[in-house]
């Protein structure tokens, strides 16, 4: 009977993580003496780079919730100033929508009162242009 081993993921990594640790344990005692120091001084800028990069993500306060994150704005004027440009152009796009939809109703109203002065004031009465006898005067008029 064979018994088949069955791990999950994160115990997989874990087992991978703490063999990386030991190697590296193991390793950290044969470092020399000023490589272990040089390393230090670059975990030091490193961490030093961390508390900056913490801070600057606190300024502009990216807020992390788990696997997301929010962009909020802050207060005062920078956050006025930065409010206002993220609005403008929604507000010149609805305005310039709004706009144009009011021209084209004006637009589309003054072509058909144009139309129906038109036939309002033409001598022929207006029942004359459904009359499929008046197409075929129209048409013929055409040919010559």
């Amino acid at each position: 009977m064979t018994k088949q081993l069955h791990h999950s993921g994160a115990d997989l990594q874990d087992a991978v993580a703490r063999a990386i640790r030991l190697h590296l344990d193991d390793g950290a005692d044969a470092v020399p003496r000023d490589i272990s120091e040089r390393l230090k001084v670059a975990r030091m800028q490193a961490l030093s780079k961390r508390k900056r990069v913490e801070e600057a993500v606190r300024t502009n306060l990216v807020v992390d919730f788990g696997d997301q994150a929010a962009l909020q704005m802050g207060s005062g004027l920078r956050s006025l100033l930065t409010q206002l440009g993220s609005w403008l152009p929604l507000l010149v796009l609805i305005t310039g929508m709004l706009v144009f939809g009011v021209a084209q109703d004006e637009w589309t109203a003054q072509e058909i009162a144009d139309v129906d002065a038109e036939l309002l004031t033409d001598a022929l009465p207006p029942a004359a242009y459904t009359d499929p006898g008046f197409v075929q005067f129209l048409r013929n008029n055409q040919e010559n």
